[in-house]
């Protein structure tokens, strides 16, 4: 499974869960299997967002969350920081962010997905902000320069990377000195069985790519950052296991003691040294 395979097939899931969305045809999901909340969206991503949250953005911002999380409920925004969401997907989490930093703060989105990006302009275009952009790319290699960014978010999309250090590096990089992380990630507890390591469909579904909790610690503090935290959001049990792994056409019944509260959404929090 090498980093090209696993941007292409990422690619290529993420636009087809776009082209759902722009199509009327229900909502995005993080797992396997792109689903509405009617129809049973899987437990990474149902119930993220507030009311309040989703009755201030376009409808089909919030059914093209693919996150597992709400990194912009967390980060504590300030009125007039820039703030850059990695792997902007329909544009919820820049929207959100947007309305926070105000008119004198500016929210950058960056996504490689065409259909994805297309989908961002058109609700940025229906929310009425001005201080949004959204930006083509991937999160290796950040299409901004260096020092330019107050905060950092992202929503379940840092697991999905075949080379997270160069992402951390990446974000270490465009941060301004004292400038945070703020994201949303699945992060593992212990051993994970191989069956899941070697699903392309559970990568893509944002869980077999996900880091341990040690492991997002070294990484982050091999790329500069100081100020470490990981916070627990939501942890997944045997219930939510046989969903996914039903979906990926994997045993429930062997493997989903194995994976009972191995799996876990979390806050990763970390700074750039002033």
């Amino acid at each position: 499974m090498n980093s090209e395979n696993v941007k292409e097939v990422v690619k290529e899931k993420y636009g087809e869960a776009a082209r759902r969305v722009a199509q009327g045809r229900g909502s995005a999901c993080c797992g396997t299997s792109p689903a509405s909340a009617i129809e049973g969206c899987d437990p990474i991503t149902s119930n993220l967002y507030r009311e309040g949250e989703a009755s201030v953005i376009p409808e089909e911002a919030l059914r093209a969350s693919l996150g597992c999380g709400n990194p912009t409920a967390l980060a504590q925004l300030l009125p007039g920081e820039t703030v850059l969401d990695l792997g902007s997907g329909g544009g919820i989490d820049v929207l959100l962010s947007g309305r926070r930093v105000g008119p004198t703060g500016k929210a950058y989105g960056l996504d490689m997905t065409d259909e994805m990006l297309a989908l961002a302009e058109e609700n940025k275009r229906k929310s009425g902000l001005t201080n949004v952009e959204f930006l083509k790319g991937e999160i290796e290699n950040i299409p901004l320069p260096a020092a330019t960014v107050d905060v950092i978010v992202s929503n379940c999309v840092i697991n999905l990377s075949a080379d997270k250090d160069r992402v951390l590096r990446e974000a270490f990089r465009v941060l301004k000195p004292g400038g945070r992380v703020a994201v949303s990630d699945v992060v593992v507890r212990g051993q994970v069985p191989p069956e899941i390591r070697r699903s392309m469909e559970l990568w893509v579904g944002c869980v077999a790519g996900a880091m341990s909790e040690g492991e997002y610690r070294e990484k982050l503090a091999a790329a500069g950052f100081e100020s470490i935290e990981i916070e627990p959001t939501r942890v997944y049990d045997v219930r939510d296991a046989r969903q996914f792994l039903t979906a990926a056409g994997l045993d429930p019944e062997s493997i989903a003691a194995e994976v009972d509260g191995k799996f876990m959404s979390a806050f990763v929090r970390a700074k750039r040294p002033r």
